[in-house]
């Protein structure tokens, strides 16, 4: 979702999304989205994101891109294991900015309320279960302050209006040291990618249907 314009379904949709499962089948059905250069919105300008559908013909993801001047140690001053976790925390969306979420390396479910992304690649959503992540792994997953959700239909809406390329998802971009570049990389890849396409898209043969937006 990239406007906060229809608040009433945004709860909704915030309020659910701790009980959504990834798709059935390759967990991921997951992919890369780079922010083309129309998409001005300052929340999104210039990112990448890692986006999965869930159930309900919704999507979720998170900015990859975008570390803040925050740490968890700075945020959580009075919690000892937070001291320990080395990067930044990054900007993940506008939905739920004030807290934190996790994408963790495991090999299974960290806890209640978490969505497979990838293989061996999990989004912790609920507090409790990013506390023992924190406590138990705290350099095996990168967090984030917010995420983004797109209702039934939205986010095809976007990829049609050409606001984003679609390019194959690549757990490495998670954990990727220094992001600094990363979109122009990217950007560059997926004008490669989508060049030779006849109409134009933003999006390679095969992924409306990984996404499950055909």
């Amino acid at each position: 979702m990239r406007g906060s314009t229809v608040f009433a379904m945004l709860v909704l949709a915030c309020t659910t999304l701790t009980s959504a499962r990834a798709q059935e089948g390759d967990p991921a059905g997951a992919i890369t989205l780079v922010a083309t250069p129309r998409l001005v919105d300052p929340d999104y300008r210039e990112t990448v994101l890692l986006v999965v559908p869930i159930e309900n013909s919704r999507h979720v993801g998170v900015i990859v891109n975008k570390p803040t001047r925050n740490s968890l140690a700075r945020l959580f001053p009075e919690h000892a294991p937070s001291k320990l976790v080395h990067d930044p925390v990054y900007f993940g969306g506008p939905m739920q900015r004030q807290a934190i979420f996790a994408v963790v390396h495991i090999d299974h479910t960290p806890g209640p309320g978490s969505i497979q992304m990838m293989k061996e690649l999990f989004l912790a959503l609920q507090a409790k279960v990013v506390d023992q992540i924190i406590e138990a792994t705290p350099n095996e997953a990168r967090y984030y302050m917010g995420y983004v959700v797109w209702l039934p239909g939205e986010l095809r809406q976007e990829v049609d209006r050409g606001y984003w390329y679609v390019l194959d998802a690549d757990p490495e971009l998670v954990f990727r040291k220094n992001p600094a570049g990363l979109w122009e990389e990217l950007l560059r890849r997926a004008r490669a990618v989508t060049a030779g396409a006849a109409t134009g898209s933003t999006v390679p043969a095969g992924a409306l249907s990984a996404l499950g937006l055909e």
